[in-house]
């Protein structure tokens, strides 16, 4: 027993060091929310108007159109080598656009700037799929609090990345491209060494299980701890380089010290193993729901739980485990695809857009609002992971209602921007960047409890395809043209506008489409409402013998 308890720990401590690797990885994976620091820098040095602009940051979020590609690669590479791709990609793209800023090489054509601009986004689509493929399959019981601190993560890197810079280089442009070129590439050759995915255990004690939830807890908690110490910082008047180094050290610190769950997890195991002996007599099976009445549901729940193949005779029922044709047909798959657009589409828009937004509306800085967007952000999806989870388990609610509520709340949030009142702009962005994170974190675990994880990375990045087509949308087309119809042209070529007037029906517009988003979240919602009683069942049952074995 003592070599198999020393193989569990180990397997355990492994699982727990990959997910930390993971954090880091998306801690510096968000490269692609920081167009507003380095586009006003673009647009003067290249002689832009805004809708040319605008269409640059199309081309980054393009780049995830070609997510696919890593959908696809997630079922035939190891995460090691998903790795490798986006870290490559991601130096090379955002690397030439520091050439350009830095003005190292001369302005590139219009055309060629698009290219590496849809390399650098394109380069996240790799990264985010390795990670959270990898650490949904490794964690399927906690699907929720994973996807929260993760997609969280992503939403702090935005503002880890403009406090550091800000720090370490004033605000420089050229330096800022610099570090979102080196950093991702130095961060995912070192997780390449610790990401992986661990067999999965066929059987758990309800002590791991709660084990696990204690140590998801510890990482939200690290993770606010952080976000309110980058978003104190913003605050912080006149900084000087002593500040600036104290705030590099503690904020390393933060990043490093998730690395204290995966060693004591390693020891706790070995200690536990010595001590307790023979624990397999305190092991149960992930259970299905009752015998009985309800026998009929167990195949379903099976699925979602234990994501066993089930076969079935025409399109599968949802929470089974759909192929990518099946998913395709389903109706429940377009209301998701749908209403996500209208979430995450509108809301990249305004992160697009911020320094434009900021600068009409009479603000000389607007780092302060890309950051309160991206710390928000976070609070959106850290707490609607684990709340949503929550809910589950105790009231068996419907995650896509989640959904439906920040929809709402999104578009109220609209509605001041677009009243433009002072202060308006600090609330509205606050608001839509809670809503934002609330839609990314909440919709990528129903897309697995819906279809299932077997094609999970594809499925992924076929709902990721709503980032370019909403930033087209949104972006490319809505801000940028009726943006242009209210500025004037400039002596240099290029055009601006002041005032509230110019993103007021822009504004209006992306609230109309919130609205849209809230019906259909609501039709889901109504649609899949057995499946999570399945689910909510299944976990009572799964408690209720993990009890009843330990006593």
């Amino acid at each position: 027993m003592g070599i198999l308890s020393d193989t569990s720990s180990a397997s355990t401590a492994t699982k727990w060091l990959g997910f930390v690797a993971a954090v880091w990885i998306q801690a510096i994976s968000g490269n692609n929310y920081t167009f507003s620091n380095y586009s006003d820098a673009l647009k003067s040095l290249m002689h832009l108007t805004q809708l040319q602009l605008n269409n640059l940051s199309v081309a980054k979020d393009v780049g995830k159109a070609f997510g696919l590609l890593a959908g696809l690669a997630s079922d035939r590479l190891p995460t090691w080598a998903i790795l490798l791709i986006g870290s490559f990609e991601g130096l090379i793209g955002y690397g030439v656009q520091w050439l350009v800023v830095g003005q190292i090489i001369q302005p590139l054509p219009y055309w060629q700037m698009c290219v590496f601009l849809c390399m650098g986004g394109n380069s996240t689509t790799w990264m985010n799929t390795a990670v959270l493929v990898t650490c949904i399959r490794n964690f399927r019981r906690n699907r929720g609090p994973v996807s929260g601190i993760l997609k969280g993560y992503v939403g702090l890197s935005t503002a880890i990345f403009t406090n550091l810079c800000s720090a370490i280089f004033a605000e420089d442009p050229a330096f800022f491209l610099l570090t979102l070129a080196l950093v991702p590439f130095i961060v995912c050759l070192t997780g390449v060494f610790f990401l992986r995915e661990i067999p999965v255990a066929k059987t758990t004690t309800a002590e791991e299980d709660s084990e696990e939830s204690k140590y998801f807890g510890i990482l939200n908690a690290v993770a606010v701890v952080l976000a309110v110490y980058l978003l104190a910082y913003g605050f912080v008047p006149n900084v000087n380089t002593l500040v600036s180094r104290v705030f590099i050290a503690i904020l390393l610190v933060l990043l490093a010290s998730p690395l204290g769950i995966p060693v004591y997890a390693y020891f706790k195991g070995r200690n536990s193993g010595r001590v307790g002996g023979d624990i397999e007599g305190n092991r149960i099976r992930e259970p299905l729901i009752q015998n009985g009445d309800q026998e009929s549901e167990a195949v379903s729940v099976e699925t979602v739980e234990t994501e066993a193949v089930v076969v079935v005779k025409g399109q599968p029922a949802v929470g089974e485990e759909h192929t990518i044709m099946e998913v395709m047909k389903s109706l429940d798959f377009w209301i998701l695809f749908v209403s996500f657009l209208c979430g995450v589409g509108t809301g990249l828009a305004v992160m697009n857009n911020m320094g434009q937004i900021g600068l009409a509306l009479g603000y000389t800085d607007v780092s302060i609002f890309v950051s309160l967007t991206s710390i928000w952000g976070f609070f959106g999806r850290i707490i609607s992971g684990s709340v949503s989870e929550h809910f589950i388990k105790k009231s068996a609610t419907p995650r896509p209602l989640w959904n439906a509520i920040s929809q709402i709340l999104m578009a109220v949030g609209y509605i001041l921007l677009a009243l433009a009142m002072p202060g308006s702009l600090y609330i509205g962005s606050i608001i839509v960047g809670i809503c934002y994170g609330v839609r990314l974190a909440v919709t990528v675990p129903t897309a697995s409890e819906l279809f299932g994880l077997k094609y999970y990375g594809l499925i992924y990045n076929i709902l990721i395809l709503n980032l370019p087509l909403g930033s087209f949308l949104f972006s490319g087309l809505l801000a940028g043209i009726l943006y242009d119809m209210e500025a004037t042209t400039t002596e240099g070529g290029g055009n601006t506008c002041v005032g509230g007037h110019c993103y007021r029906l822009v504004f209006i517009v992306m609230a109309g489409a919130c609205v849209v988003g809230f019906f259909l979240d609501i039709l889901l919602s109504l649609r899949t409402k057995t499946v999570y009683n399945k689910i909510c069942m299944s976990k009572r049952s799964k408690k209720s013998s993990g009890t009843s074995s330990s006593s």
